[in-house]
C-alpha cells in the first residue's frame, strides 16, 4: 500500500509542531511521501513490513511502534542500515537511515526530507534502552555525523568486528555472509533484486522505487536478526560458564525435583 507524494506545504500552512523540528542539511530531491510495503518475503514464512517516508511525523509514528515493540524486553536490539548520497557529488552524506525490530522496518529518506523526526534523536542517543546493531559501521557513523545526526557510540555494535563466519578463510565477512550463516541461506541472495552499480545512485533521489525500499528493509533486518541470534547464543554460553564455575553440574540431575 502506498501513499502518493504531496507537494511541499506553503509557509503559511506549516504547523507549530513542524516548525519546532530541526532542519536537514542534506542535498536531494525534496518531496513528502510515504510508501508502505507489507508482506515482504524473508526466509521461511517470515515477512517484513517496511515503511519508507520523508515525512517526520510519519517517521515518529513508526519509531513509537518500534519503541513499544521493545517494551519489556531484556535485550532491546535495533537493526541499523545507512545508505549514502551519490559519491560523484562529494561530500557524501547519509541519504537513507533504516531501523528494524522484528517484522517492522522504518526507512527514513533523509535526502528527500526537510526535517528530522523529533523522536529519532531521542531513540538514537538513549543512554540505556537500546543496542544498535549494524555492519562495518565506521563509514555509517561518519556519514550520519556529516548529515547532522549521531547514534550513541557506546550502544552501537559493529557485527563485522564482533563475529566471524568460521572456516571460510576470508579476510572480511560481508553482511550477506554473516546473515546466510547465522539466519538462513536466503540472505546470500538479498541483493538479487537490485543493480548495485546503478540503483545505488538513486538513494538521493525521490521517491525511492519499491525494489530499493524492499532491499533497504532487508538490509536492516539482516543485522537485527543476526545480532539477536548471536547475542542470545553468547548469553547462553556465558550462563553455562557461570554454572560450570559454581560446580553446578557436579550435582545429579533429577527431572522430577520440584
Amino acid at each position: 500500500m502506498a501513499e502518493e507524494p504531496s507537494a511541499k506545504r506553503h509557509h503559511a500552512e506549516t504547523s507549530d509542531k513542524r516548525s519546532n523540528l530541526v532542519d536537514i542539511n542534506v542535498p536531494g530531491e525534496k518531496c513528502e511521501y510515504t510508501t508502505t510495503l507489507k508482506g515482504v518475503e524473508l526466509h521461511g514464512n517470515e515477512t517484513l513490513e517496511i515503511v519508507c517516508t520523508s515525512v517526520p511525523e510519519k517517521a515518529d509514528e513508526v519509531i513509537s511502534r518500534l519503541w513499544r515493540m521493545l517494551g519489556g524486553r531484556v535485550r532491546r536490539i535495533v537493526g541499523v542500515g545507512v545508505h549514502y548520497t551519490n559519491e560523484d557529488e562529494p561530500p557524501q552524506k547519509a541519504a537513507v537511515l533504516q531501523l528494524c525490530v522484528d517484522e517492522l522496518c522504518l526507512v527514513y529518506h533523509i535526502a528527500a526530507a526537510t526535517k528530522w523526526p523529533k523522536r529519532l534523536t531521542e531513540m538514537l542517543q538513549h543512554e540505556k534502552l537500546f543496542t544498535f546493531a549494524g555492519f562495518s559501521i565506521e563509514s555509517d557513523k561518519e556519514k550520519l555525523k556529516l548529515s547532522g545526526i549521531e547514534i550513541n557510540p557506546n550502544k552501537f555494535i559493529d557485527i563485522q568486528r564482533k563475529w566471524r563466519v568460521p572456516y571460510t578463510g576470508k579476510e572480511y565477512d560481508s553482511l550477506t555472509d554473516v546473515a546466510a550463516s547465522v539466519i538462513h541461506p536466503f540472505y546470500k541472495g538479498m541483493k538479487n533484486k537490485i543493480n548495485t552499480q546503478e540503483d545505488y545512485k538513486l538513494w538521493g533521489t525521490s521517491k525511492l522505487p519499491d525494489n530499493l525500499i524492499e532491499y533497504a528493509g532487508v538490509d536492516a533486518y539482516a543485522p537485527y536478526k543476526s545480532w539477536f541470534m548471536i547475542d542470545y547464543i553468547n548469553d547462553g554460553s556465558e550462563y553455562a560458564k557461570e554454572r560450570e564455575a559454581e560446580n553446578f553440574y557436579d550435582h545429579p540431575y533429577c527431572p522430577f525435583a520440584g
